[in-house]
């Protein structure tokens, strides 16, 4: 039988999002395997199905699987409301069939058994795996009444493991790893799931104990907190699994014997609580330790837990160990990170009768610091220094310059009493001298309030985006003069000053190109979004505008981090108090996230 020619060209490509990972992932099954989008159409393929199938991977992509492969015993093609694999595929749910037939590329027809299953792959694509073998050769899918009640088949064991992979490790969040995990047992394997976690300061936290009702999962919270600690030479099977000794089949009766321990005690309440009948309890093991254990028990299920269910159980356990200790990993360095930003970013002074506000956001994907930054410090004749910049990357090297700028920039403005733009030239003069960094924006100037007059703002602009100003009727303006090139590039031109009165109730937003750039749009869209905004909510309390502002300007995907600094002067007879609002009333400034 030959195939038509269409069914040779590509197809469309993958949807967005589909990546090489996918492929890689399922290089991990010993079958043939292929995962389809929700129309059908196939988004990535394994070698095995490559070879099986006679069709390189990249011919595969974007084919609808249906069209493309299914034949019937004479290999003619089938109608989709007569195929039992498409039925199940677009009902969302898991099916298998014996013996079936694909179309090769080469003409020939292919017997062979299959199962499907819903994959979720964690990159915002949520499609199914379809896992198929040439019939009679493996182990044979099977009618399900062949298996023992509450048993997987060998395709199903594979289509799990990969789907834990996928999951798992799509994620740096502990919570939303554990989350996952449960979602993936039950009610898939057993009724119940309880996870114990160990602490760095070796305490053992029972984190999760759960029901699945079908596909309702309720969380028992009173059996979940603190546990006593790890006895060192209990037999008991969750003593020795915490210890990281071995996967055990446990029931109530294990735990009806005199309790040798703080823990057996708390067993013998879940067994109790819960209604279990039987349970298999494993280690979960990081790549240094063992993080605690993890178990699946059975009460409406009647079938009881075997030794032949260990394997399956140690080899999820081992996954979710490794995706754990990476994001714990992940988390102690956004810890160290999050800790450098906040001793690096400033204190803010009090300014009488002006308030100001200042924001930080890490870049969300990055290691919680960068090199975006502001400042304000009093100078000698008693104006106020204001400055924001961004030195370039947001990793610890661009913080530690950051802060290299900082200092320098606060010694020359307070030595030399001087310009915004004469202090400017002096710093871009010996950044390359003195620090690392190789280019950097910043936006520098000097706010003073002469006697019974307005606020007056003198600065220089070194290539950052230009402040905003609004009226308290919401007359929005950008500060576009003392513009010149950005710190570090070489050149010796000449920088020059702005200065503008500041009406009483107005607002300044000084601001980072994290609030206002945005893949696949222009700098122009984001400046007209942050006006607008502004605009909007110029009425508001200064601390609720600034917060509302990063809320509604910052672009959803950008990967920057993002400071402000903003201040509004009184209106005609308004008293401002002494303070300076950082978001805890504790001296740090507030950190939104």
């Amino acid at each position: 039988m030959s195939e038509p020619k269409h069914r040779e060209r590509p197809g469309s490509p993958p949807p967005p999002g589909v990546t090489a990972a996918l492929s890689a992932q399922l290089e991990a099954i010993a079958t043939g395997a292929y995962v389809v989008d929700a129309q059908g159409r196939i988004v990535a393929a394994n070698s095995s199905a490559e070879e099986l199938l006679a069709w390189p991977a990249e011919r595969l992509l974007g084919q609808d699987a249906h069209d493309l492969l299914h034949r019937d015993l004479h290999g003619q093609p089938i109608a989709r409301t007569q195929c039992a694999m498409r039925q199940a595929f677009l009902a969302g749910r898991p099916a298998q069939s014996g013996l079936d037939y694909f179309a090769r590329r080469d003409g020939a027809l292919l017997p062979i058994s299959w199962q499907i299953a819903p994959y979720d792959t964690g990159d915002e694509l949520t499609g199914t795996l379809v896992l198929f073998h040439a019939a009679g050769q493996g182990v044979p899918a099977g009618p399900p009444g062949q298996q023992r009640s509450g048993q997987l088949t060998e395709l199903a064991r594979l289509a799990l493991l990969a789907e834990t992979t996928t999951r798992l490790t799509s994620t740096l969040d502990v919570d939303e790893a554990l989350r996952r995990l449960v979602h993936l047992v039950v009610p898939r394997l057993a009724d119940w799931v309880v996870i114990d976690l160990i602490s760095e300061r070796d305490e053992v936290w029972r984190t999760a104990v759960v029901h699945a009702d079908g596909e309702a999962l309720s969380h028992l919270e009173e059996l979940q907190g603190p546990m006593p600690p790890i006895p060192e030479e209990s037999p008991m099977p969750l003593s020795r699994a915490l210890r990281g000794v071995a996967s055990t089949v446990a029931g109530p009766q294990t735990y009806q014997v005199e309790p040798d321990s703080g823990i057996a005690v708390e067993q013998r309440h879940l067994f109790e609580a819960t209604g279990m009948h039987s349970a298999v309890i494993a280690p979960i093991r990081g790549t240094r330790a063992v993080l605690g254990a993890l178990t699946l028990g059975r009460s409406d299920n009647p079938v009881p837990f075997s030794t032949d269910d260990l394997p399956l159980l140690e080899d999820i356990a081992r996954r979710a160990g490794l995706a754990l200790d990476n994001a714990r990993l992940y988390q102690r360095q956004r810890t160290v990170a999050e800790t450098m930003q906040n001793h690096l970013l400033p204190q803010m002074p009090t300014v009488p009768n002006l308030q100001m506000t200042v924001r930080y956001l890490p870049a969300p994907h990055a290691s919680q610091v960068g090199g975006d930054w502001y400042d304000a410090f009093p100078l000698p004749d008693g104006a106020t220094a204001l400055a924001i910049g961004d030195v370039v990357g947001h990793d610890l090297e661009a913080a530690a310059g950051m802060a290299q700028v900082r200092n320098m920039l606060r010694a020359y403005a307070w030595s030399r009493w001087d310009t915004p733009a004469r202090v400017v030239e002096r710093l871009d003069a010996a950044i390359h001298h003195i620090t690392e960094v190789a280019m950097a924006t910043l936006l520098f100037a000097r706010l003073e309030r002469p006697e019974d007059g307005e606020w007056q703002l003198t600065w220089t602009n070194a290539g950052h985006p230009p402040p905003l100003l609004l009226s308290r009727d919401g007359l929005t303006e950008y500060l576009g003069g003392g513009h010149g090139v950005l710190l570090g590039t070489g050149a010796a031109a000449t920088r020059t000053d702005a200065t503008v009165t500041l009406p009483p109730g107005s607002t300044l937003v000084m601001y980072t190109d994290g609030l206002i750039e945005e893949p696949g749009h222009s700098l122009d869209e984001g400046l007209d979004r942050l006006r607008r905004h502004a605009a909007a909510l110029a009425h508001r309390p200064l601390d609720s505008f600034i917060d509302q502002l990063l809320h509604r300007v910052r672009p959803a995907g950008n990967d920057d981090d993002v400071a402000l600094l903003a201040l509004r002067t009184p209106l005609p007879g308004e008293t401002v108090p002494d303070r300076v609002t950082r978001g805890n009333g504790a001296g740090r400034r507030r950190r939104t996230r």
